[in-house]
């Protein structure tokens, strides 16, 4: 077989390659015009590599971040190395359709990139490769991944009935805010609150009566309070509210407000219609605060005596009457 010959088949096998091979091979020059434009790339922009080559990559692709890949090419020409972006980053360099569009969670095709430079015998870069992966199974495995985790991840933490943070969730807030007092000594207060006379509504009513008053309160709570402040169902009837940057007095006229609400409302359930009231305990932080579960006892005393003064009341830790640990309710 002559010199000749050869050079032809090897060529042909090269070309073939470039073809048939499952990435995109796009070979610019130095002023970003197409020289090699492949297969992967014919089939997902529905441009022909006749139709493409000599032609500029930003006037046949406007939405490509111009100025952004420039700075790539300039970098990796200037360097004499490669450059590499992930999906993480950029989740496409060319919005090509995907080729997932049942089964994938977008509407395109993520990419990783490579820029490579391409070397001349003589040692000068004329021109640059970008090499586009599809990697949408992965990025879509990966983000189906970190959506299940994140569901799982606040099941966790929330309260199934009221959809407010459980006990344990709310613990960990108590321990952080009390924490960030201790460094930064911002206000922060306590609001410890429960339905009054509440197994006396399961008596009468029964328990699925009583589960609609607790969702209630629970609403009347988020209607009533921050984005910021943190709100919990402690334990049976009894709930929570951490009120970050409110000192006593702003919480007492919080936890009033709530208090008023809940007595002027009257809720519907299961074709019976009923009032309810609550009681609450309100304590601030202060340097003396020893521990956030002191803090908490001070709160729950407090509410311990608003139930002792006749309940429907709010109470601040101030005037509350020593406490046992965690006093029984209702």
């Amino acid at each position: 077989m002559s010199l000749a010959i050869q050079d032809a088949h090897e060529f042909h096998f090269l070309f073939d390659m470039l073809e048939s091979v499952e990435i995109g091979l796009v070979v610019l020059d130095l002023e970003f015009n197409v020289q090699l434009w492949n297969g992967f790339m014919e089939n997902h922009s529905g441009l022909t590599s006749t139709a493409v080559r000599e032609q500029n990559i930003f006037s046949l692709f406007p939405e490509l971040p111009t100025a952004w890949l420039k700075r790539k090419i300039d970098t990796v020409v200037t360097l004499n190395t490669r450059a590499f972006t992930s999906w993480e980053l950029r989740p496409y360099l060319f919005r090509f359709g995907s080729s997932r569009p049942i089964t994938g969670t977008s509407p395109y095709m993520y990419q990783n990139v490579t820029i490579s430079p391409l070397v001349e015998p003589d040692g000068s870069i004329k021109r640059v490769c970008l090499m586009v992966y599809d990697v949408t199974d992965v990025a879509s495995s990966r983000m189906e991944l970190e959506q299940v985790n994140a569901k799982l991840d606040r099941l966790s933490k929330t309260d199934n009935l009221t959809n407010l943070l459980n006990r344990g969730a709310w613990e960990e807030a108590l321990n952080s805010e009390f924490e960030r007092f201790r460094r930064y000594g911002h206000d922060c207060s306590l609001i410890i609150l429960d339905i009054d006379n509440f197994k006396r509504v399961n008596d009468q009513y029964g328990h699925q009566v009583g589960d609609d008053v607790i969702r209630h309160l629970a609403d009347a709570m988020r209607a009533c309070l921050r984005n910021t402040d943190y709100l919990g169902r402690y334990g049976g009837e009894e709930f929570a509210i951490i009120l970050p940057e409110t000192n006593l007095e702003g919480a007492c006229v919080i936890a009033e407000r709530l208090r008023q609400t809940i007595a002027e409302a009257s809720i519907s359930s299961h074709d019976k219609n009923l009032s309810y009231t609550i009681s609450l305990g309100v304590a601030a932080l202060c340097k003396q605060t020893p521990s956030s579960q002191k803090w908490l006892r001070q709160a729950d005393a407090a509410l311990y005596a608003a139930k002792h003064a006749g309940r429907n009341q709010v109470m601040r830790a101030e005037n509350a009457a020593p406490s046992a640990e965690h006093p029984a309710s209702s």
